[in-house]
């Protein structure tokens, strides 16, 4: 699985990847730290089903 900051308007190059796990960890602690957006591990969760 792979989730991608670009994807979703962001100029940045960060990209999670690995099992679902993993990417909502990633992707969640990237978003807070570097965007200060402070997704819900239900939302993020929604982010992987889309891009399926």
């Amino acid at each position: 699985m792979k989730l991608s900051c670009s994807d979703y308007g962001f100029e940045c190059d960060f990209v999670a990847e690995g099992g679902s796990e993993e990417v909502i960890t990633k992707f969640g602690e990237h978003s807070r730290k570097e965007h200060g957006i402070d997704y819900s591990k239900e939302t993020l969760m929604q982010f992987i089903m889309r891009k399926r």
